[in-house]
């Protein structure tokens, strides 16, 4: 994925200055790509290209129009998806749309193609190209639907109702709030056209450069991105593109993407092999899984014995032993007899860090990685540079986001060891970088100083900030609750067309008319702020519960714990139970334990609540 013709750093020597990134700090990231470069050359890994291509004036557009779910702009056809998502978009994501479709359709005009639809037919306006300076936006509850007259309570903050992310060492003492209430997009104003942004940003390099940001849970609580459901997280995609675009056009920066011949890699082995067929392959031996086997046992070989290594991840190990590791990996790993005693911890890092370069298509995708480095260069304050960067993780596949998830928790730990290991932030930061990143260069000179040290500022930012990057941000999940909603409005209208449809209700409307079993009870029939809850791993499996103000998801579960606490099932002995929110207009969310359950109810009040083991 490096260039081969890169040429080795200019020589310096190692120094001692706190001040800014010159030739001097980035000695770790020079002698990090002169080893890939030689281990590229001895043969130890298979190199891969990845060419790109140019893209024909209105492809981008329309990929994107693909990309966002919204390829029945391109098609023509009214179908209830897009027209769902076009209904749930903010004045900024409807603009960052429309600019869109309004070049892909006039790209189209000038090639004859064929008749597009008008850009006013689908966002009812006489004014195709809109322009904005400053958005106001009211509040919208998080993970929730805008009530009439309600606005969004804040809880008071203890040790554990925020994500606080800061190093406790060399920290500022101001911290600085993140909001997930309000779009990105719509909370700031647009920089003016002609403002110049600076072409050589300089970082510094000491830890407490980094502001602290705290992100305090609403009364819905936070949401992983292991809570939801597939069909949602895809939406959540859909949507970051759209928001991430938006964002982009409101700081006045081009959002940047690449467009790469597919690089068919490996159907099987370990190393080169594409995540996706990996995981598959993995999956067959452990049903579930979500991080590679290999990977797993790498950072596992790691944390158990090399955390506390000096100059671990940057002290290469040896280039011979490394090259039989990988074949002998390859051979034995699979039938379990791979001896990893036998495996130093410099050379197991070398494999982690081959592994990660190997991969036919980078960590981070290649369609974003020229967005990665805008963020930094394009964008001065660490706070957006944050936002886009949150937007940019929401984006990645399933695959990557949790490949990626894995590699920079155990990262969190390397810099925990510093005392140890003698490797700080930056300098993880400096070794990490040029093994995500593709380096493109052909002599070191300034603007090449530039690119890695925004790579490198770019992996301190993900291993700094990673607790905030891996929760969905609250808009986005009020976004999705509304696509559902308006997705099955608009199904309803369609089926009342159906015959067979009008013939299943009038079935099912005589069944209704039958006397019912009396320990069945309809929807219909529970109170208001009752909500019944199944918990079908207890022995008690139901259970009706009244809504308060002060109820949250972990006081049901304390209540169902204490009422099965005698004849508790062996199903769920040395199991984490949580609650489910399950259907309405969400497809599945696993709740915080600090949610406030009526605020939840009374914005899905059509779910089902199910108790069951959270998703690993």
């Amino acid at each position: 994925m490096l260039s081969n013709e890169s040429a080795p750093p200019p020589a310096f020597g190692r120094s001692n200055s706190q001040a800014s990134m010159d030739s001097t700090s980035m000695e770790d990231f020079w002698c990090e790509v002169e080893s890939i470069k030689e281990s590229s050359e001895d043969g130890s890994e298979e190199a891969t290209l990845l060419e790109f291509k140019p893209a024909d004036e209105g492809e981008l557009e329309a990929e994107w129009l693909q990309d966002v779910g919204l390829s029945t702009l391109i098609s023509g056809a009214e179908e209830e998806d897009g027209q769902a998502l076009l209904s749930t978009l903010t004045r900024t994501q409807a603009a960052a749309v429309q600019k869109r479709y309004n070049t892909y359709t006039q790209t189209l005009r000038k090639k004859n193609k064929h008749t597009v639809r008008d850009v006013r037919d689908i966002f009812g306006t006489d004014d195709s190209s809109p322009t904005f300076e400053t958005v106001p936006v009211s509040p919208v509850p998080s993970n929730g639907i805008q009530l009439p007259g309600q606005k969004p309570v804040w809880k008071s903050v203890s040790s554990n109702s925020c994500l606080d992310c800061g190093l406790d060492k060399g920290s500022p003492s101001v911290t600085e709030e993140l909001s997930y209430e309000v779009s990105f997009s719509e909370s700031i104003a647009i920089f003016p056209k002609t403002q110049e942004w600076p072409k050589n940003q300089r970082f510094k390099k000491e830890d407490s450069a980094l502001p602290k940001f705290i992100v305090r849970k609403s009364r819905f609580g936070l949401t992983d991105v292991g809570d939801l459901s597939p069909e949602d997280m895809k939406k959540i995609r859909y949507l970051s593109l759209i928001e991430l675009t938006a964002f982009y056009d409101a700081l006045g920066v081009e959002l940047k993407r690449n467009r790469a011949e597919r690089v068919r890699g490996r159907e099987n082995g370990l190393f080169g092999v594409p995540l996706t067929i990996l995981l598959e392959n993995d999956q067959k031996k452990v049903p579930g899984i979500k991080v590679p086997l290999i990977f797993q046992k790498l950072l596992l070989k790691l944390e158990e014995t090399g955390l506390e290594t000096e100059g671990i991840l940057r002290v290469p190990g040896s280039a011979s032993r490394v090259k039989n590791l990988h074949q002998e990996l390859e051979a034995k790993f699979y039938e379990d007899t791979f001896d990893w005693d036998q495996v130093r911890n410099n050379d197991a890092a070398g494999l982690l860090k081959m592994f990660i370069r190997e991969l036919p298509s980078p960590l981070f995708t290649v369609e974003y990685l020229p967005a990665f480095i805008t963020l930094v260069e394009k964008i001065s304050k660490i706070k957006l540079q944050l936002q886009a960067l949150h937007l940019l993780i929401m984006l990645l596949p399933e695959a990557n986001r949790d490949t990626a998830k894995a590699f920079l928790q155990f990262l969190k730990k390397v810099v925990a060891n510093e005392g140890k290991n003698k490797m700080n932030l930056w300098n993880v930061s400096m070794i990490v970088a040029p093994n995500l990143f593709i380096y493109k260069g052909k002599r070191a000179n300034q603007q090449e100083m530039q690119a890695a040290a925004t790579t490198a500022h770019i992996v301190r930012l993900l291993i700094r900030y990673q607790d905030i990057l891996w929760t969905v941000p609250s808009f986005l999940i009020s976004q999705v609750r509304k696509t559902n909603e308006a997705a099955m409005n608009n199904s309803k209208r369609q089926l009342m067309f159906d015959k067979g449809v009008r013939k299943l209700l009038r079935r099912k409307t005589m069944e209704r008319e039958r006397p019912e079993r009396p320990e069945v009870r309809r929807m219909s029939d529970i109170p208001e702020g009752v909500i019944r809850v199944y918990a079908p791993l207890h022995s008690k499996v139901s259970m009706a519960i009244q809504l308060n103000n002060q109820t949250k998801a972990k006081d049901i579960l304390a209540r169902f714990h204490c009422e099965n606490s005698r004849g508790s099932s062996q199903n769920t002995r040395g199991q984490i139970q949580s609650l489910h929110e399950i259907g309405g207009n969400i497809g599945q969310h696993c709740l915080d334990p600090d949610a406030y359950m009526l605020d939840v109810y009374r914005a899905n009040p059509q779910a089902e609540w199910v108790i069951k083991p959270k998703a690993s």
